[in-house]
């Protein structure tokens, strides 16, 4: 009796175990008949009608979301597309969330979308916006384009989110009033990572470095990283191979990792162009992280936690695909603004900024906790995920760490160590 008990339960497991793969083999299948009940529910809306505002309109926020266009990079690898509609999805639900209590109160709220193309100057299609009244910008733009935009004879009167550039310098020296930082920072990033790395007894590094500045922007911040917390960098070394890793990885791996003893070997390769090809190639079977690997993010497709599975269905039975960082920045930023306006019952460039800038503010982001903005640089404090390709593994900051104000600004640049001055 025990032993075919036993059996019945093994058998119950299984199957359990089974419907659970199917299920997520099927994700995509139950995104789409979830995507057609939402047809279905929205033909039903249509024949009710459109939503109404319950109160008089009072206050109606305009929103602009820029982005550059930009030249087809070589293709790096077949699995992953080139997406050209990132922040759009992002912007487009926030505005839906803003728009749930903004139907109560009688705060309306409406975007518009700009792409700058290629034979048009950025500085003079921005004065243009300006002119007609545009003052609340998201701009999906790198570091050297933000920072032309202070450059704007009305730059003082906007209002900007920037939700791409990790860029520490536009936190720091080239900071600005008016700009605030949906992205963690590279320094905000090491120190996610290597806060987790420490709690791991991995503290002694080999370092590889990419390329491209941002590989370089990346690779100071860790270095940084690993003096803040007594971490020993056995060997660096700067990748500048040029031939294709897809044939030649093999040969060229175990060679250039063969050197000191290390617990860990850290990445920093934005675009991708090496970093996947070191994992199980490396002259030490060794697990690496960084840029590739177990990877610091702002939001990962794994993340699960937190009503983050309600993020993600939302986004997916909308756009299709996964929500990527730039998508959820785009969010968090639409969101801050819905925040704020609620609160304070105004949408002035000036009184959305004290309020952000203010203790007052938080914002509910599937993080766990509320996010916030920090005073000194506009950099929103939030917690990292720590994420392989296909799973989350830990998020920070790690327990232990301790901070007089908020144990978010353990990482990156915290307030006596920045050089901001507004």
């Amino acid at each position: 009796m025990i032993i075919k008990n036993f059996l019945m339960l093994c058998i119950f497991f299984a199957l359990n175990f089974v419907n659970q793969v199917d299920s997520r083999e099927l994700s995509i299948q139950q995104l789409e008949e979830r995507k057609k009940a939402d047809l279905e529910r929205a033909e039903k809306r249509k024949k009710r009608g459109k939503k109404t505002f319950s109160k008089e309109i009072t206050l109606t926020t305009k929103i602009t979301f820029v982005s550059m266009e930009r030249k087809t990079p070589p293709v790096l690898s077949n699995l992953d597309p080139i997406l050209t509609d990132e922040g759009f999805y992002g912007v487009k639900l926030a505005i839906e969330d803003n728009l749930t209590t903004g139907r109560f109160v009688g705060h309306d709220y409406k975007v518009s979308f700009h792409q700058i193309s290629l034979n048009e100057k950025l500085s003079e299609e921005f004065e243009k916006l300006i002119d007609k009244g545009h003052k609340i910008f998201i701009v999906d733009l790198k570091e050297d384009e933000i920072l032309s935009l202070k450059q704007l004879k009305n730059f003082d009167d906007i209002l900007i989110f920037n939700v791409r550039s990790k860029s520490d310098s536009l936190r720091n020296e080239k900071c600005a009033k008016n700009i605030y930082h949906i992205p963690p920072s590279y320094s905000m990033l090491s120190d996610a990572l290597t806060q987790y790395l420490v709690k791991k007894k991995w503290t002694k590094w080999f370092l590889v470095t990419g390329p491209d500045q941002n590989d370089r922007n990346y690779s100071n911040a860790l270095k940084e990283s690993a003096k803040k917390f007594n971490i020993k960098i056995k060997q660096e070394k700067v990748w500048d191979f040029t031939s294709d890793l897809r044939r030649t990885a093999g040969k060229e791996v175990p060679i250039f990792t063969k050197g000191s003893r290390y617990d860990v070997l850290v990445v920093a390769d934005e675009k991708g162009e090496f970093g996947e090809y070191l994992a199980y190639r490396t002259w030490d079977p060794r697990p690496i992280a960084g840029s590739q690997g177990l990877k610091p993010n702002s939001w990962h497709r794994t993340h699960e936690q937190w009503g983050a599975t309600q993020m993600q269905n939302r986004f997916r039975r909308e756009s299709g695909r996964w929500m990527t960082e730039v998508d959820y920045h785009a969010w968090t930023a639409v969101r801050s603004i819905g925040e704020a306006v609620t609160r304070i019952q105004k949408n002035g460039v000036e009184d959305i900024i004290d309020y952000l800038s203010g203790s007052s503010f938080g914002l509910g982001a599937y993080k766990g906790v509320k996010v916030s903005y920090r005073s000194w640089n506009g950099q929103l404090r939030q917690p990292i995920l720590l994420a392989a390709p296909r799973s989350m593994v830990s998020v920070s900051p790690q327990d232990g760490y301790i901070h007089p104000f908020s144990e978010l600004d353990t990482l990156g640049k915290d307030k006596p160590e920045s050089t901001c001055k507004f």
